[in-house]
């Protein structure tokens, strides 16, 4: 079994708690959990689907490129 390395992205879900997560290099591919933990073993549960589907209908497989990393910075602006 091939292994595949994504970047996912964990968004805090301010209204219902929890988070949820998304895969940039995979589009349409979501998911969520009520903890840190259950968000990120859902977002490899997910990524496995969605790749045995790609294969099922005979697509590629998009790869991430090496070295993607994602972080926060502040910016400042005008106030509106």
């Amino acid at each position: 079994m091939r292994q595949y390395h994504y970047t996912i992205l964990l968004h805090p879900d301010k209204t219902q708690g929890g988070y949820w997560v998304t895969v940039p290099a995979l589009p349409g591919c979501y998911s969520q959990g009520d903890t840190l933990e259950e968000a990120i073993a859902k977002a490899r549960e997910a990524i496995h689907l969605y790749i045995a589907t790609l294969i099922s209908e005979g697509e590629p497989i998009p790869e991430e490129d090496d070295g993607a990393q994602a972080i926060t910075i502040d910016v400042e602006a005008p106030a509106a």
